[in-house]
């Protein structure tokens, strides 16, 4: 180091096994492998070099390695700059790494795996490639999570529970070699062609009653070293063995708790090694983004297992909040899809090479795909009436008053006017349930937001038709949409089909098991319910409720826990510290897929909410960590976060506006430039967030 051989030569200190120094210049040199390293085929690393042998003489495929500046955190890819341009110097330590390492993943399924992943890609080309490999289409929804720590356990406990734990689940898939390594990168020959997406012409991959795969698992996966070992586990839910599970996982206890889940997020527009990840380290996969588009049973049965699996951890770790009929309805759920994952897996090995005609499969998906759905008479729903709707001064005359005008909302409609005192529109209301199927009650609360925050209105229905249809055009309405649209109807059969499963029947009818048989009923419900009941009561609930589910199909029951668990009033809520500007004291900002939320730490209680589809542009300053958002006819909103970087919270708000551009075109690829323009940072030119706002309108 620092020793030169010429006017523009110099020593730096790379490190491999050992240090060693390369002489290297500056200009007009340009950075390249070390010629000084021999190639050679085998990938296992090197044996340490006889005495009096240089390390320089090591043979090994060197194709993979790059070298990595510590201390400017840079990988140096490109190859063709100078040694002057990157900035290196005499005193540079460069490390020459491989760029693929071994990480430990965690599935949504709470199971871990060994995988190994290019740690100079960015993560959401990581994820990708992750996504790629597993068959998970739309890999733009997930990211990579840390670990989070639960702050009652010593570090060192903690530790020692974590390995246990690894060791207790162990590598998963093995591709069927002496490796136990998955590893993560292109597929070649694979049915997924490109990341997220899949062909028109493109045959069903599962059979969409229990999600087993249609073909032999060398076509299911292609390539993929899946193909060798049992894919079945990712796209099978696998019963949770014992309740001792639950215990040793961390859980939330606070909306602050679970604030400080959401930091550990990693920025998708930086490489993990950029990010201080090592080798053999523990990372979450996770559904990130909450907008989960174009889930197809007949090609995302692995996607909707892990789907089902975020869902079902998340209400047992008490995550999220549910009442105690939900709570039963869920716990239904899982042990009929438990009772039938056992089935299809048993059905799935004794016909594991069975074969299908792919052209019969092609002809019965056009056949249903030309007569399509129902036709139904659509000429109520294109009829316009005309409609009068505005503030009117009212009088109404009586014995001994003085003749004072008072103003109104008037509506003329049909042949009906109506007055109010004040214009309530639920368009960007917040709607929350409040049911309670036993005790007949049916309440729909709102938070209306108006100028000085926002007007909380009860709306009580006295039965269930009543409240699915009021419910119904409630959330239209906070979407800005009428009972005029085309997904009113569906959405009343949802709620209708939703309140139906948390029905109990006052007469039990036959139940095909009995009360005695172990349902292992410690593993389908939160451990506060364990506290109020006993288990034989709490099976016998379980088992009541499971007539209402009894003739589901797996995938179905799948896709109906999902639904369920998407109705939930905090489903999709991502919360963070943050201090608002004016405020006094720390306070929760809440993001979903359409609106950010402004809440009471405390409580949780909205107090003010603004939608994406009324916003006009948003900016953030790194310096002080600000992010202000600014809307087309409201105040703009300002606020620094607290105890996380602002970059997670921009990345947040630009990955819901970019997944919002999604087209149901399917030979649409995936625009990672625009990804990273939305929620990298960069200086974005303004009029490119224009034709965004404008489809989001749309939307």
């Amino acid at each position: 180091r620092g020793l030169f051989f010429s006017s523009s030569s110099f020593l730096i200190t790379t490190r491999l096994h050992v240090d060693t120094q390369t002489p290297c210049r500056g200009a007009p040199g340009t950075l390249r492998t070390p010629a000084f390293l021999p190639a050679h085929p085998e990938h296992e690393p090197p044996p340490p070099p006889p005495p009096g042998r240089d390390v320089c003489d090591l043979k090994k495929d060197w194709s993979d390695h790059a070298l990595w500046w510590e201390k400017k955190k840079t990988w140096l890819l490109k190859t063709h700059w100078t040694l002057d341009k990157y900035g290196i110097q005499a005193d540079a330590r460069l490390l020459f790494t491989p760029q693929h390492k071994l990480l430990r993943l965690q599935l949504p399924n709470m199971k871990h795996m060994k995988v190994k992943v290019n740690f100079s890609d960015r993560v959401f080309k990581a994820v990708s490639d992750i996504c790629k490999t597993f068959n998970i289409r739309h890999p733009e929804e997930l990211s990579l999570l840390r670990k989070p720590r639960d702050p009652k356990k010593k570090k060192k406990k903690l530790e020692e529970a974590e390995e246990e734990a690894l060791e207790l689940e162990g590598p998963l898939l093995t591709p069927g070699s002496a490796s136990e390594i998955i590893y993560i990168g292109p597929v070649k020959g694979s049915i997924y062609s490109s990341p997220g997406l899949y062909s028109k012409t493109m045959t069903p991959t599962y059979d969409s009653r229990d999600g087993s795969p249609l073909s032999p698992t060398t076509a299911w996966f292609g390539d993929s070293p899946l193909s060798e070992g049992n894919p079945s586990i990712l796209a099978v839910s696998q019963p949770i063995s014992s309740p001792d599970i639950l215990v040793k996982l961390y859980k939330p206890q606070s909306l602050l708790d679970k604030a400080k889940i959401n930091q550990g997020w990693l920025d998708s527009s930086r490489s993990l090694m950029e990010q201080d990840v090592k080798e053999n380290e523990v990372l979450l996969l996770r559904f990130k983004y909450h907008s989960f588009f174009d889930l197809n049973p007949k090609y995302d049965a692995i996607r909707v297992n892990q789907l089902y699996e975020q869902a079902k951890w998340a209400i047992l770790l008490e995550e999220m909040e549910c009442t105690e009929e939900e709570m039963m309805m869920f716990a239904a759920l899982q042990y009929h899809i438990n009772k039938l994952s056992i089935m299809s897996s048993d059905h799935h090995m004794n016909n594991r090479e069975k074969e299908v005609d792919e052209v019969d499969a092609a002809l019965s998906d056009l056949e249903i795909t030309l007569e399509g759905g129902k036709t139904s008479n659509t000429l109520g729903d294109i009829t316009s009436i005309p409609e009068l709707a505005d503030y009117v001064k009212i009088f109404k005359p009586k014995k001994l008053t003085l003749k004072s005008h008072k103003q109104y909302w008037c509506t003329f409609k049909d042949i009906t006017v109506s007055c109010y005192k004040s214009k309530e529109e639920a368009h960007g209301c917040e709607v929350t349930p409040d049911v309670n199927i036993s005790g007949q009650k049916f309440n729909i609360k709102l938070l209306i937001p108006v100028a000085d925050g926002m007007n909380e209105i009860w709306l009580r229905c006295d039965m269930e038709k009543q409240y699915a249809h009021w419910m119904a055009a409630c959330r239209l309405a906070s979407k800005g949409k009428t009972m005029a649209d085309s997904s009113y109807n569906l959405e009343v059969q949802n709620i209708l089909s939703f309140l139906k499963m948390q029905h109990m029947n006052p007469v039990p009818q036959y139940i095909a098991e009995p009360i005695t048989t172990d349902i292992n009923s410690e593993c389908l419900v939160s451990p506060r319910y364990l506290k109020k009941y006993k288990n034989k009561q709490i099976s016998a609930r379980i088992l009541e409720a499971h007539q209402n589910v009894a003739q589901m199909s797996l995938i179905e029951a799948k896709m109906r826990f999902i639904q369920a668990w998407q109705s939930l009033p905090e489903f999709g809520m991502t919360h963070f510290l943050a201090k608002f500007q004016g405020g006094k004291r720390e306070e929760l900002i809440g993001i979903t897929y359409n609106r950010l939320i402004r809440m009471d730490a405390s409580t949780g209680d909205a107090i003010k909410t603004w939608r994406f589809s009324n916003m006009k542009q948003w900016n953030v300053n790194w310096e002080i960590k600000m992010v202000t958002v600014e809307f087309a006819d409201e105040p703009s909103l300002a606020f620094i976060c607290a105890e996380v970087d602002c970059k997670v919270v921009h990345e947040f708000i630009g990955g819901y506006i970019f997944l919002s551009t999604r087209a149901k075109d399917q030979n649409e690829s995936l625009d990672e430039e625009m990804f990273y323009k939305l929620t990298s940072g960069w200086k974005l030119d303004p009029s490119l967030n224009v034709p965004l706002m404008r489809r989001l309108l749309q939307l």
